[in-house]
């Protein structure tokens, strides 16, 4: 891949005609990465593809922002946990409440404040202790914000499949590609047609 090829056309498409020094460096952290591990293009754009979506193009890791200001909203991303507007009113504006309300009790959170602490981080954002220890990070889920860290569990999610069982090699091969069916390998079909179309097609 010609880097210097690359970086003009993503500044003109999905970065809308400019990137920040952070935008670069983490994209040529993938990238490296991507050399490193011998990974096709096709693959590669659709890792480039993820993280963008992930990070709303930050290209950095990021913390889940559970910040949020209103009920009908909670209640609307988590409609099994609140069943009316009014159950979700004491967690606005109340992240460490929500996170341990949400996440308590479930994908290997044990101890009180676990929800808050195994919340979600990273390049794709992983929750939960059972999913922190995958990486090694039972002890020190912060790490899970730091560059290599999340490069690391990034790739090593999509190319082996730790997310959700689902693998890069499922759906890129050669002279082949499936990238609306590729989102299966982070979280079902949310956001597919939008990562596929907008992101991954215009490599």
């Amino acid at each position: 891949m010609n880097k210097t090829t690359f970086f003009a056309y993503a500044r003109r498409a999905p970065f809308g005609g400019r990137l920040s020094q952070a935008q670069v460096d983490g994209t040529s952290g993938i990238l490296a990465e991507a050399e490193r591990r011998g990974l096709p293009d096709e693959q590669t754009a659709y890792v480039l593809a993820t993280a963008f979506h992930e990070t709303g193009g930050k290209m950095q890791p990021i913390e889940e922002n559970l910040n949020y200001t209103s009920a009908a909203r909670i209640r609307q991303v988590w409609p099994s946990r609140f069943s009316t507007i009014a159950a979700a009113q004491p967690y606005v504006r109340n992240p460490q409440a929500l996170a341990n309300k949400v996440y308590g009790g479930r994908i290997g959170n044990t101890q009180p404040n676990d929800g808050w602490r195994f919340r979600g981080r990273g390049l794709v954002q992983i929750t939960g202790r059972d999913n922190y220890k995958k990486y090694g990070l039972g002890d020190a889920p912060d790490k899970a914000l730091e560059d290599g860290t999340a490069v690391r569990i990034l790739f090593d999610g999509m190319i082996n499949g730790k997310f959700t069982g689902k693998r890069l090699a499922d759906y890129f091969g050669s002279g082949w590609a499936a990238p609306h069916d590729a989102r299966a390998i982070v979280n079902g079909s949310d956001k597919a047609t939008y990562i596929a179309m907008r992101l991954w097609k215009r490599r």
